[in-house]
C-alpha cells in the first residue's frame, strides 16, 4: 500500500508553522563568539565552552582566520541577523573579554581573572547531567545584585539581558527550560560570577523509596518484610542521594513539567547542576559605538569635567577634519569627471569634423594634373608617343615591350619595393672529380628592362660599347695581379678570398679522402706545387 499523502490542511498548517518559527527565530538575539589575535589551547577551548553556553542562537562552527578584521564580521553580522559579539583576546599578562552590540554599541570590555572549562567542573562532579536536548533551547538568564545605583552597572544589565531571548512569564512552556546561565554582581569586588547550570525539577511529599519506583529505578526490597515499608522507610538509599530540599527551592508548578510525579499544582523542587563554564569577570571600560567611540566608564581612569570637555572637543575636531577630506576628495573627483566628459566631447566633435571634411572633397574624381605630378621614377604609360615627339622616327616592335608592371592606386605608397635576388645553379664547365661536389655559382639575373632606356637609342650604343671594353680590360687586368693560389681558393670557395690554401689546418686535421676502389682521388694539376 501506498504513502499517504498529506491533506490540504495538514500543508497549510505546517506551512504556518514554518513561518512562524521563521519569524520567532529572526526576532530573537543571535551572537558571535570568536578571538581576536594569538591564543592559546585553553582560551580556544573556552571560546568552544562560550558557544556551547550560547546555543542554539550562535555560530557554532564559526571559522576564523588571521587576516580576518572587525569590520568583516560586522559586514556579514547584517545580513544574519548577528546582534552580539563575544570577542576574546590575550595579552602577555591577561585575558580580554569584549561584548558589543551591533550595529551601533556600546562595548563593554571585562578582564577574565579566572575561568574553569567544562571538563574540570563536570570532572569534579560526582553525577552530572549534561545531555544535548539540553542545548535545543536557551537558556535562563538569572542576574542577580544588579538593582546597585550607577551608570555601568545598568549598562551591564541591559547588555546582558538583550544577549539572550526575552521570556514572557504567561506564555512560556517550561519544558523548553532545561538550563539556566547565573550571573552575580559582586558591589565589594567590582566583579562578575559567571555560571552554568543544568536545570532538573523532581517532586517532593513522598518517600525517596517510592521516587525511585516512580522514576523507573526499581529499589532493592530484599530486606524488607512487606511492601509497605518501601512507602514508610527511606531504604537502600546512599549518601549521595541524600535530599536538602527546603522552601528556597520548592514550589507549585503552574503546568507539567516532564518527568514521573512532576504534575500540575504539585509541589516540585527545582535541583541545579553546574555544568561549566565558569569565570570571573571584571569590568575596565564602557565606550560607546563599535569599540571606537569615546570612553564613557573607566574602572581605573577618572578624568574631570574638564578634561573630558577637552577630549570631546579634540574628538569633534578630528571629526570636523575628516568631513572637510572627504569633501575635498569629493570635489576632486566631480572635477575630474566634467574633464574627461568635456574632453571626451571635444574628441568626438574632432573627428566628426575631420570626417565631415574628408567627405566633403570629391576624391572619387579624376585628377587631370596627375600625370604631372607622377614620380620620375615611374614610366610612363606613352612611352612610344614620347619616343616619336623627341626622336622624330617610330619606335621598334621589341623597344617597348608591354609594361606588366601594375599601376600605383591612390592609396598606396611610393617607396619602391625590395628587389629579390634571382639564384641560378650552373655547374663548373671544368668538371671535378666525383669526391669533391661540384659548387654552384650564383650570379644575379637582370631584370627585364621596362620602357626605354637611354642606350636604346643609336646614338648612344657606340658609348655603351666603349664602356663595357673598358670594364673587360679592368677585369683581364685583374685577373692578371691575381696570383694562381688566390684564383683557385676563389672558385673552391666561392667570392670571398680564403688567404692561403690550407692556412691554419695541420696535416692531423686535415680531412682524409677514404681510399677504395668507389672512390676517386683527387687529381693534381699541372704546373703547380704543393706547398711545403
Amino acid at each position: 500500500m501506498g504513502r499517504l499523502s498529506k491533506t490540504k490542511n495538514q500543508k497549510k498548517e505546517r506551512a504556518v508553522a514554518q513561518q512562524r518559527s521563521e519569524e520567532e527565530y529572526g526576532s530573537v538575539p543571535h551572537s558571535f563568539v570568536f578571538h581576536r589575535g594569538h591564543v592559546g589551547k585553553n582560551l580556544q577551548q573556552l571560546i568552544l565552552d562560550v558557544r556551547r553556553v550560547m546555543e542554539p542562537y550562535t555560530a557554532t562552527n564559526l571559522k576564523v582566520r588571521k587576516k580576518n578584521t572587525l569590520k568583516d564580521f560586522v559586514t556579514v553580522a547584517g545580513p544574519l541577523g548577528v546582534t552580539h559579539f563575544l570577542v576574546f583576546s590575550k595579552t602577555p599578562t591577561t585575558i580580554n573579554l569584549k561584548l558589543f552590540r551591533l550595529p551601533g554599541g556600546p562595548s563593554l570590555t571585562f578582564r577574565v581573572m579566572q575561568y574553569s572549562l567544562i571538563k574540570d567542573v563536570v570532572s569534579s562532579l560526582k553525577r552530572h547531567r549534561m545531555h544535548e536536548q539540553q542545548f535545543t533551547h536557551h537558556p535562563l538568564l538569572i542576574l542577580n545584585n544588579f538593582g546597585l545605583q550607577g551608570m555601568h552597572i545598568k549598562v551591564m544589565a541591559t547588555m546582558f539581558q538583550n544577549m539572550f531571548p526575552s521570556i514572557n512569564v504567561h506564555r512560556v512552556n517550561l519544558n523548553a527550560i532545561k538550563r539556566c546561565v547565573l550571573i552575580s554582581f559582586d558591589p565589594d569586588t567590582q566583579t562578575l560570577e559567571f555560571r552554568h547550570y543544568s536545570l532538573k525539577v523532581v517532586p517532593v511529599g513522598m518517600s525517596k523509596g517510592l521516587k525511585k519506583f516512580l522514576q523507573e529505578k526499581f529499589p532493592n526490597m530484599s530486606r524488607l518484610q512487606d511492601i509497605s515499608e518501601l512507602l514508610v522507610k527511606d531504604v537502600a538509599l546512599s549518601e549521595s542521594e541524600a535530599e536538602q530540599d527546603g522552601s528556597h527551592n520548592i514550589t507549585e508548578l503552574p503546568q507539567a513539567y516532564a518527568g514521573r510525579g512532576n504534575m500540575k499544582a504539585e509541589q516540585s523542587a527545582v535541583r541545579l547542576t553546574e555544568i561549566g563554564p565558569r569565570m570571573k569577570l571584571q569590568l575596565i571600560k564602557v565606550e560607546e559605538g563599535l569599540g571606537q567611540g569615546s570612553v564613557l566608564y573607566h574602572s581605573f581612569i577618572h578624568k574631570t569635567d574638564k578634561e573630558i570637555q577637552e577630549a570631546l572637543a579634540r574628538k569633534e575636531e578630528k571629526l570636523l577634519q575628516k568631513a572637510e577630506r572627504r569633501r575635498k576628495q569629493e570635489a576632486d573627483v566631480e572635477r575630474k569627471k566634467e574633464q574627461r566628459q568635456a574632453h571626451r566631447k571635444k574628441s568626438l566633435e574632432g573627428i566628426k569634423r575631420k570626417k565631415k571634411q574628408s567627405e566633403g572633397g570629391d576624391s572619387d574624381a579624376e585628377d587631370p594634373g596627375m600625370l604631372e605630378d607622377q614620380n620620375a621614377d615611374e614610366p610612363s604609360d606613352d612611352d612610344s608617343e614620347y619616343y616619336r615627339q623627341e626622336v622624330g622616327e617610330e619606335p621598334g616592335e621589341d623597344l617597348f615591350p608591354q609594361s606588366t608592371k601594375r599601376k600605383r592606386g591612390l592609396g598606396q605608397s611610393v617607396k619602391p619595393r625590395k628587389r629579390c635576388k634571382y639564384s641560378h645553379s650552373t655547374v663548373d664547365q671544368n668538371p671535378e672529380p666525383a669526391s669533391i661536389s661540384s659548387k654552384v655559382k650564383h650570379r644575379k639575373i637582370p631584370r627585364p628592362r621596362q620602357g626605354w632606356h637611354p642606350r636604346d637609342f643609336p646614338d648612344g650604343r657606340e658609348q655603351q660599347k666603349d664602356t663595357r671594353q673598358q670594364g673587360r680590360a679592368q677585369n683581364t687586368k685583374r685577373k692578371q695581379a691575381r696570383s694562381p693560389r688566390q684564383h683557385r681558393a676563389k672558385q673552391r670557395h666561392g667570392s670571398k678570398l680564403q688567404g692561403p690554401w690550407r692556412q691554419g689546418k695541420s696535416k692531423m686535421q686535415r680531412k682524409q679522402a677514404p681510399k677504395g676502389k668507389g672512390t676517386l682521388r683527387k687529381q693534381r694539376r699541372s704546373g703547380t706545387k704543393r706547398p711545403a
